[in-house]
């Protein structure tokens, strides 16, 4: 069985590497010092289980795992607890706190085996959907675009389209396509920054110049792009409270 180790510190991926030593039928396929290197040996080997850092450079490991149609079984390994371990262990086959032990790393692995033959993929994307904006690090949208990967920083989209089960996030760069429900972005965008103005939109309120009245009880909202977004009879008390109007 495959497994790869992706980890941005030499140190934490050669303890990992020596702990697995004691596992003959575990192959380590490939070692990987950041995302964009995980990313590219999943889909080269497609590893049975993966030892996957949280905080790296470039991108983290949430967001190397979005952009994985199928991921594989997942132990994430991290010096940090900020991110609601009792979830993690919920969802993902393990979490290791660093520094952990050979005792720890062994009973992580022992249940990876006992849950082996269970379907992990779903598991794994609850934990991105309730995790993917828990940081400072992680503000930000990250996008497959072909064979290119798009970083976009959240302070820089200026409003968000749903578009049938797609979401477009525009930018002054145009827009890129989201394989998310713009629910998801609602519920995970900051509320004082990003109002659903309407079913169909969130807008960020830094973009807005001005709202006018538009048909009946609805609204719009003129951005700083020159973008028309509808502002609901739902949506409009929504934006006048953020706005403090």
């Amino acid at each position: 069985m495959k497994v790869i180790v992706i980890d941005d510190e030499p140190l934490a991926r050669s303890i990992v590497i020596e702990y697995l030593q004691q596992f003959p039928e575990l192959v380590v396929a490939q070692v990987c010092g950041n995302g964009f290197e995980g990313l590219k040996a999943i889909q080269q080997y497609k590893p049975d289980l993966i030892f996957l850092d949280i905080q790296m450079p470039k991108i983290n490991g949430f967001e190397m795992l979005e952009l994985i149609d199928s991921p594989p079984d997942v132990i994430f390994t991290t010096a940090f607890d900020e991110y609601a371990i009792k979830a993690f262990e919920a969802h993902a086959i393990d979490y290791l706190l660093k520094p952990f032990s050979r005792e720890r790393f062994e009973k992580a692995i022992n249940k990876w085996k006992e849950q082996k033959n269970l379907p992990v993929q779903s598991r794994t994307r609850e934990l991105l959907e309730e995790t993917s904006f828990t940081s400072p690090q992680n503000q930000r949208i990250v996008i497959k675009d072909g064979s290119k990967i798009k970083i976009i920083p959240i302070q820089d989209v200026h409003y968000l389209e749903a578009a049938d089960d797609f979401v477009k996030v525009f930018t002054k760069e145009g827009y890129f396509l989201k394989n998310k429900t713009l629910t998801h972005f609602e519920n995970l965008l900051d509320s004082s920054q990003f109002v659903r103005s309407h079913r169909s939109f969130i807008v960020n309120i830094q973009q807005i110049t001005r709202i006018d009245p538009y048909e009946k009880d609805s609204h719009v909202a003129l951005l700083k792009s020159g973008a028309k977004i509808p502002v609901s009879r739902s949506g409009y008390p929504r934006l006048k409270s953020v706005l403090g109007l």
